[in-house]
């Protein structure tokens, strides 16, 4: 029987990293840049003031550098999860944006049009990143529920996620998901329904 308390999860994507302008999937694991760090540090005052009981994270280097300054506000120590990697790019993993923007919006196209299995040689698909990915989320918003936990992963995760746990936005609209760096996704769930507080909100 699912339980009927309210679980919080505040998911978001890292701050910025070192080489904004080019792709970087789960073979890169490129840290933050200064803006990134400054944008860390800024939001961390407000992580903490949600009052969360627990902090997750992916296992890479830019989603764990994102969430440090708010674990040491909390006095947490984060879980890493690492199920919810970034996507794996292959050979766009590095591009510039400039060079890799034609392939990734045909994949996207392709997603939207439901043909979720489909991917670029050396790439994840939708499928993959779902079946990897929701399982993990569910799994820790169920180890927590009744209370708030911040996530902080990587942005066509999170896409996946929302398209995945919310009527309102359908796979269909997944270009139209914001997931600009270090934009908040306040989800509730109660008895397995989840909905949308915000999305893609900047606080900081």
């Amino acid at each position: 029987m699912e339980s009927q308390v309210e679980t919080r999860v505040v998911l978001l994507r890292h701050a910025e990293t070192s080489a904004p302008d080019r792709f970087h999937g789960s073979e890169s694991d490129v840290g933050l840049g200064e803006r990134g760090h400054e944008q860390a540090r800024a939001m961390a005052g407000h992580l903490a003031s949600l009052a969360p009981g627990a902090l997750a994270s992916s296992a890479m280097r830019r989603a764990i550098e994102t969430l440090s300054p708010a674990a040491g506000e909390c006095g947490l120590v984060p879980e890493r999860i690492g199920a919810l990697h970034e996507r794996r790019m292959g050979p766009l993993s590095g591009a510039t944006r400039d060079e890799g923007w034609a392939i990734y919006e045909s994949t996207m196209a392709r997603w939207m049009a439901g043909d979720l299995g489909y991917t670029h040689d050396g790439g994840e698909s939708y499928t993959q990143i779902r079946d990897r990915a929701l399982p993990a989320f569910l799994g820790l918003a169920e180890r927590h529920a009744g209370g708030t936990v911040v996530v902080v992963c990587h942005g066509v995760v999170i896409r996946v996620l929302l398209t995945s746990l919310l009527p309102e936005v359908p796979v269909e609209g997944f270009d139209r998901v914001g997931i600009d760096f270090m934009a908040l996704n306040d989800l509730r769930s109660v008895g397995g329904r989840w909905r949308a507080e915000c999305l893609n909100r900047i606080v900081a």
